[in-house]
């Protein structure tokens, strides 16, 4: 990733961190439209998730010039979503759903496209990691 990347993917989530539970509902908002199968996966408390989501969001972000050094807990955690019935391909939606930075575009007039782009490249790295802990 380049430092120009970087700053990108830094910069987009500090526009999403002051929105970050609408951000998170809209992020599940649409994961459960282009993917309604998945849904019964979560059984919690969708808000409680939402802020998990993003927290672990900003652990990455944090860490995007180290991600080498987050990518075993990020294992991890795929495992224990092997245990809630998450499978390889659940990830695919997830990868498509980049509602998140199109709320930080709308909120900032920045175009979601952009924003949409950047998080796609945030989120690979971890979640090809991810698939292989499955």
């Amino acid at each position: 990733m380049t430092p120009d990347q970087v700053k990108a993917i830094q910069d987009s989530f500090k526009l999403v961190a002051p929105i970050s539970e609408q951000a998170a509902a809209l992020f599940y908002g649409r994961l459960f439209e282009i993917a309604p199968d998945v849904k019964p996966l979560f059984r919690g408390d969708m808000t409680e998730q939402g802020r998990k989501l993003m927290a672990m969001l900003g652990v990455v972000v944090n860490s995007i010039d180290k991600l080498e050094a987050i990518l075993p807990a990020a294992s991890a955690l795929a495992k224990r979503h092997v245990d809630y019935g998450v499978k390889a391909e659940d990830y695919t939606p997830v990868g498509r759903c980049a509602a998140v930075d199109a709320a930080a575009g709308a909120r900032q007039g920045v175009d979601a496209g952009s924003r949409a782009s950047v998080g796609r490249r945030l989120c690979a790295p971890v979640r090809l990691h991810d698939r292989r802990g499955l």
